[in-house]
């Protein structure tokens, strides 16, 4: 387990609570009872920590290198070998930094499409930290089509600090391609649920982002853009990032407040890094209590319903 630095109180007591048992298994000395307080303390500092989190460091939980990616979400909920990846966007290339294919969850059939970021060196460098290129986003909107055709539930999976910003993806129309999204979502005739499970920047998240319902994970963060990118914008340089998060209302808790999503999806104390079967279960039951509630929809109803909901984002009395 790797540890942030606010963290680190949590590290101490673990390695306190490491060497106990360690010093009754080779001593044979009953330490059952310290082993025990310290269990309480852990538990203690972990409802102090983690139920006091600030803007910024839960933009550093998001980023946990622990924390579970789109595949992993996918492998952890889908129906034993159900999953099925689509490549390509037919017109250029396969782009690693976003995943797509069917899947099925308890037998419900759904196109699952999320940004993927990598584990080691190699494979953050071949998935661009998930930061995709047009030919990204036009797969994804390829696979929507292809759900859309067949009457299929689409869920996106939301975890970039933005979209590829290289000279060969605005030479290929990045901007083009992310309001192409935008404009073919709002009109799909299928129902689209969307999930914020890490970092949500800018329109590199907006691409995959128009649903029907919009939920976040409780560790994850939502905005217009990186609260790094903000305090370069406006400090010429990163030292007041801490500052540009706490004003950019980037919370799950600040979204729902906003109406910018619809809920939050819990996760187990301390992230979801710390138990991910139960963070895949809150999302797999999320998801499949949606297909429910939409499944009475007519395909224009579905659309309108979509359609009314970004509408009325932003909206203000004088």
């Amino acid at each position: 387990m790797e540890y942030l630095s606010f963290e680190l109180p949590i590290k101490e007591l673990m390695d306190q609570y490491q060497t106990c048992s360690l010093v009754g298994e080779e001593s044979g000395v009953d330490v059952k009872l310290a082993c025990s307080q310290i269990e309480d303390k852990i538990l203690e500092k972990k409802k102090e920590i983690y139920g006091n989190l600030t803007p910024w460091q839960r933009v550093q939980l998001s980023r946990h290198p622990d924390r579970p990616y789109t595949l992993d979400y996918i492998n952890g909920m889908a129906d034993k070998g159900s999953f099925l990846e689509l490549h390509g966007d037919r017109n250029f290339a396969d782009d690693p930094a976003m995943i797509g294919g069917l899947i099925t969850l308890d037998g419900q059939r759904v196109m699952i499409i999320g940004t993927q970021k990598g584990r080691t060196t190699k494979e953050r460098q071949h998935r661009r930290f998930g930061m995709p290129n047009p030919e990204g986003y036009r797969k994804a909107l390829r696979l929507m089509k292809l759900a859309e055709k067949f009457n299929i539930p689409i869920v996106t999976l939301v975890d970039t600090p933005g979209a590829y910003p290289g000279l060969e993806a605005e030479e290929r129309g990045q901007g083009e391609a992310i309001a192409r999204n935008i404009f073919e979502m709002v009109q799909l005739k299928t129902p689209i649920f969307t999930y914020i499970i890490g970092e949500g920047a800018s329109g590199g998240a907006l691409g995959i982002g128009v649903g029907n319902k919009v939920y976040m994970l409780e560790n994850t963060w939502y905005t217009v853009i990186a609260p790094e990118s903000c305090s370069s914008i406006l400090w010429r340089n990163w030292d007041h990032k801490e500052d540009a998060a706490n004003a950019l209302n980037l919370t799950p808790q600040d979204a729902l407040r906003e109406k910018f999503i619809d809920g939050i999806i819990e996760e187990p104390l301390g992230g979801a890094h710390y138990d991910q079967e139960t963070t895949y279960l809150n999302l797999k039951n999320s998801i499949l209590q949606n297909i429910k509630a939409f499944s009475k929809f007519t395909g224009q109803e579905l659309e309108t319903q979509r359609q009314d909901k970004f509408i009325a984002m932003g909206q203000f009395k004088g």
